[in-house]
């Protein structure tokens, strides 16, 4: 009880107050699988260094994107972050700032997250940006939650493949609002937003101008979803939607197995006080100089609670930092450069994976991420397996006997070999 000070009679008041019977209860929807029976096999005493070495022993059993070829995308890309962000967001002044709400001792982390807000809506090609949000799943579902608000509307519709990862936040999101509902395809006239992204989960690219026609019939907002952040610097810019949003990891962060990441948000300017977290403006103090302080705030904490439009608290300010540092370094034409140089990757990829025999790329447009189709029966899973063996980690195995592959500029020509010769190899095989 000593780090636990709650008792057994206060635990049982509080599980009766939110109606369940045993704290087991609270974990009702993660699936059973998820769990792990029992402790970890791991010895209970050991010192400093022993523990050092078993842990250092078990780390090199990974495969890691970084030690083999690796075609894995999905919504987390593996991209070259180069040495000098890290130099910067190492800095004290920007490491150890824990907030802005006092501008006059943070405005080295105002201008940071100012100059990512300016870097995000000139992507985007939207009149604002906010300070950044937990990660593209959650940006998605706020983006929902802004159009609802603006609209008065209950219903999302979905007009592409949306990455399933930020559909199961979305309904996470939605699940306990009130007559809300999410449909496939085309808005109506009772639908609050209209939600793409492009390039979509199975990285087919889609154009704007048929969706923003749909939402101008109808009084929806248009949402695009951008996972891939890089696909900006080659695609046309979105600059007909009402709002967008999605993921900056593939600048400034490394993958990380899954975290942390950068939610981007954008939108027109007339929603700004409908936009979820916080936004830094640009001013001048009593002398005239140019400052930075936090200007929109929307949480309960600094305005009436009614009035707040998202339960975001905080920003992801070291990611944001990341990127601004990565994309200050990058520059607009070296921004160009590297889309450019992952779509060539990926073509060069496709072409050669659809001179396998049995091996079909399903995409006609892509940027660096495609499907292939593998001879009915394949179990993809398997394949995968055998992959890893050869020391490749492959793509991610869909239904149907398929797979979604990625390349970015990180990918070689000698990746690309051993990941077709360890396919070919393992389908005559099998």
């Amino acid at each position: 009880m000593r780090y636990l000070p709650q008792t057994d009679k206060s635990r049982a008041k509080m599980m009766d107050a939110i109606g369940v019977s045993s704290v087991d209860e609270l974990f009702r929807d993660i699936p059973k699988e998820a769990f792990i029976d029992g402790l970890a096999d791991l010895s209970m005493h050991k010192g400093e260094i022993e523990v050092g070495r078993e842990m250092a022993s078990m780390a090199v059993k990974n495969m890691d994107a970084s030690s083999v070829p690796f075609f894995l995308g999905a919504g987390v890309y593996n991209h070259f972050c180069p040495a000098s962000v890290d130099y910067i967001i190492q800095r004290s002044e920007f490491l150890t700032a824990y907030t802005p709400y006092q501008p006059e001792i943070a405005q080295g982390t105002l201008q940071a997250i100012f100059e990512y807000q300016t870097y995000i809506a000139r992507l985007t090609g939207q009149e604002v940006a906010n300070a950044s949000l937990y990660d593209g799943s959650t940006a998605c579902a706020e983006a929902a939650l802004m159009a609802m608000r603006v609209t008065k509307r209950k219903k999302v519709a979905l007009g592409s493949a949306l990455n399933p990862e930020y559909r199961k936040v979305l309904e996470a999101y939605l699940h306990n609002l009130d007559n809300t509902e999410i449909i496939e395809g085309n808005p109506n006239n009772d639908t609050a937003c209209l939600i793409v992204q492009s390039p979509d989960f199975f990285g087919n690219i889609h154009k704007y101008d048929q969706y923003r026609k749909l939402c101008d019939e109808t009084g929806a907002l248009l949402i695009v979803v951008i996972t891939e952040v890089v696909s900006l610097g080659l695609l046309p810019v979105p600059d007909m939607a009402d709002i967008v949003c999605g993921e900056g990891q593939s600048i400034g962060m490394p993958m990380s197995f899954g975290g942390p990441h950068l939610g981007f948000f954008a939108c027109r300017e007339k929603f700004m006080r409908q936009m979820p977290g916080r936004l830094i403006g640009m001013t001048e103090d009593a002398d005239g100089r140019r400052g930075f302080v936090l200007t929109l705030s929307t949480r309960e904490q600094h305005i009436r609670r009614e009035k707040a439009t998202s339960n975001i608290c905080t920003n992801q300010g070291l990611c944001a930092l990341s990127f601004a540092a990565h994309m200050s370094f990058l520059g607009e034409s070296g921004f160009k450069t590297l889309a450019r140089l992952n779509h060539e990757m990926a073509c060069k990829l496709a072409d050669v994976m659809a001179e396998i025999k049995g091996v079909r790329v399903l995409n006609e447009t892509f940027f660096n991420e495609f499907v292939v189709q593998f001879p009915d029966g394949t179990d993809v899973n398997a394949l995968l397996e055998d992959l890893a063996t050869c020391g490749v980690i492959g793509g991610l195995a869909l239904e149907g006997a398929k797979m979604l592959v990625a390349a970015t500029e990180l990918t070689t020509d000698e990746d690309i070999e051993a990941l077709t010769g360890a396919l070919s190899e393992v389908l005559a095989g099998a």
